[in-house]
């Protein structure tokens, strides 16, 4: 997400009013959290001397801020750049065989003042609602035309001191590369033609063009599926078929391996997306629409379109 640094007057001293001393106590002192009324932000937004007395339970999903040491944040929209290149860094990244759990701009709160939102998460992203304990074992940000630098060195100095091993930063403007910042360590930047790695985390090495190339990205995730599914890779899948075929006598066995597994991959894929099982009729439907629109363009539909968007295109019989 690119974050703005809202601009902030200099603070009145008002920890000098018995009344603010009384509150923190209660809060801080006592472990205390509960929300705020909804009118404490809207007075929050509209006079910034107070944009720095802000906990995470007074923020909510959608909201535009985050927080650091209680300082509101403000975020802007992301760019076309950064918004069509985390869609594609993501789907690498959940693919990958060791991974679980992995999310977009999802909000992790390792302490009452500290609220942040790394565009990319991998690892401990629950499927419930609420802000997220801890941190991610791995955050990507990506960083293109006004991006705050200094706000951006903080975010990655708060990651890495709640708990995540690597932060990537993927770099859009100039020569496109990406900055891997480890706690204690100096920075490291990979160009394209390297690969990034994050034992524990990641089974596969990733690409640095799989981070922003569509088509490269397309090619890691199919990968990467395929070993979910036990093939190295798309050879693989096409041995086998061959291998099937000549036991048979039936030369079409090795294209209808192929098929097989491909359609068996994305039946996951749509239940990952969907975050449910299909039904017989989805999977009829979805096998239809391989024969009809091609495998090319099913994985173009299950990595671009949002869970509803996904479930509305499957229910319409003349979506394309």
């Amino acid at each position: 997400m690119l974050e703005r640094g809202a601009r902030l007057q200099e603070k009145p001293r008002l920890d000098a009013s018995p009344i603010l001393w009384r509150r923190r106590l209660l809060r801080e002192g006592l472990g205390l959290a509960a929300p705020r009324p909804r009118w404490h932000l809207l007075f929050v937004a509209a006079f910034p001397a107070y944009q720095q007395d802000l906990f995470a339970s007074d923020l909510r999903p959608g909201d535009r801020y985050l927080l650091s040491d209680g300082r509101a944040i403000y975020c802007a929209p992301t760019g076309g750049d950064g918004s069509r290149n985390t869609v594609v860094g993501a789907q690498v990244l959940d693919t990958d065989p060791a991974v679980e759990t992995s999310g977009m701009d999802a909000g992790f709160s390792p302490s009452p003042r500290q609220l942040r939102a790394p565009d990319i998460a991998v690892g401990n992203v629950p499927d419930k609602p609420g802000w997220i304990e801890g941190a991610p074992p791995l955050a990507v940000e990506y960083a293109s035309s006004g991006q705050d630098e200094a706000e951006l060195r903080k975010k990655i100095r708060e990651l890495l001191a709640a708990g995540t091993r690597w932060v990537w930063v993927v770099r859009l403007l100039g020569e496109r590369h990406v900055e891997v910042h480890e706690k204690d360590r100096p920075i490291l930047r990979y160009r394209i033609g390297e690969k990034l790695r994050a034992p524990g985390v990641l089974r596969n090495e990733v690409p640095v063009e799989a981070m922003f190339n569509r088509e490269v990205a397309h090619e890691v995730a199919l990968r990467n599926l395929l070993q979910r599914k036990g093939y190295d890779s798309l050879e693989s899948v096409r041995t086998e078929g061959r291998v099937e075929g000549r036991e048979e006598g039936r030369e079409e066995g090795r294209e209808e391996g192929r098929r097989e597994a491909e359609a068996a991959l994305l039946h996951q894929q749509f239940e990952r997306k969907l975050r449910r099982p299909l039904t017989e009729g989805e999977l009829a439907e979805i096998d239809a629409r391989i024969t009809r629109l091609g495998t090319t363009r099913m994985i173009d539909v299950v990595f671009d379109l949002s869970g509803d968007a996904l479930d509305a295109w499957l229910r319409d019989p003349a979506a394309e």
